[in-house]
């Protein structure tokens, strides 16, 4: 089975069966999250949930398993264990791993492809060994989890954006997932009304090279799409300046009055895949 990897990912809470058709509807990839979306009395209802709606005797049609991802509790965790005896028995192939903080925890999933969720100080340092494990298709890295680790008390500065701790474990999953030839994923805009403010963010994590961002709410997934989504015009001068690159037949040219190497063509042939074209050259 092929991991389907879109713009909106869309956590739902594994205690709330209800609402998993609607969520997995409505994004790109639903995420039953077992771990702190669900309180540790409900984690076993959580589980029999998840069991429970891919029985026949089920209300709900089951999930696709390549749009769905289950969120397990960290390794190394009673729950964890509990999480896998459930995961047995189900179709599900890929995997989020809380809390990951090295190799070894990787290991433990060895039969799944795993998200690996760097959001504690050592997850973060580790990126680089978690990401090179073969069954690891992606990082995602967490804010608030990471401050906590740290003993602060915020992401975030007074005006919305990140602390500067908070972007540098942010490139630094980035570059360790990219390094290793897998995908990113940008965390999650907890201010849900903010939808101005998550466009944003949106918008630079497409422009610098994640696949995915999180969402924690539907209103979230449209504007997430949008973000990923390139305007027309930038489709219109991509094409035009690889059509020109082809004309010019060399390796580096000008083009209205600026310089074009091969980055400044991968530049535009990346805003063609998000729009879902391809290019030639």
């Amino acid at each position: 089975m092929t991991f389907t990897m879109g713009p909106a990912l869309l956590f739902c809470p594994a205690d709330r069966p209800e609402r998993y058709q609607k969520a997995a509807e409505r994004s790109d990839a639903v995420i039953l999250d077992l771990e702190d979306a669900v309180a540790p009395s409900e984690k076993q209802r959580a589980r029999g949930a998840i069991l429970a709606q891919l029985g026949a005797d089920s209300d709900s049609p089951e999930l696709d398993p390549s749009r769905t991802i289950i969120r397990v509790n960290p390794a190394g965790t009673g729950e964890f264990d509990k999480d896998l005896h459930c995961l047995a028995h189900t179709p599900y192939q890929t995997v989020m791993l809380a809390k990951t903080q090295s190799p070894a925890d990787v290991k433990a999933l060895k039969d799944y492809h795993v998200i690996a969720l760097c959001e504690t100080a050592v997850g973060v340092l580790n990126a680089p060994a978690i990401a090179a494990e073969p069954n690891v298709v992606a990082l995602m890295w967490g804010a608030e989890d990471l401050l906590a680790t740290l003993g602060g008390t915020s992401s975030r500065n007074d005006d919305g954006g990140y602390r500067a701790v908070a972007l540098h474990a942010r490139s630094s999953v980035l570059l360790a997932a990219k390094a290793a030839g897998k995908e990113a994923i940008d965390a999650v805009y907890v201010a849900i009304p903010d939808l101005d403010g998550l466009g944003i963010e949106a918008r630079d994590a497409a422009a610098s090279g994640f696949g995915a961002k999180a969402c924690i709410h539907p209103s979230q997934v449209s504007v997430v799409r949008d973000a990923y989504r390139p305007s027309e015009g930038a489709v219109t001068a991509a094409r035009e300046l690889l059509d020109a690159a082809a004309a010019a037949g060399t390796g580096v040219f000008q083009y209205r009055g600026a310089m074009v190497d091969e980055p400044v063509l991968k530049h535009a042939e990346a805003t063609l895949r998000r729009a879902g074209l391809t290019a030639s050259r």
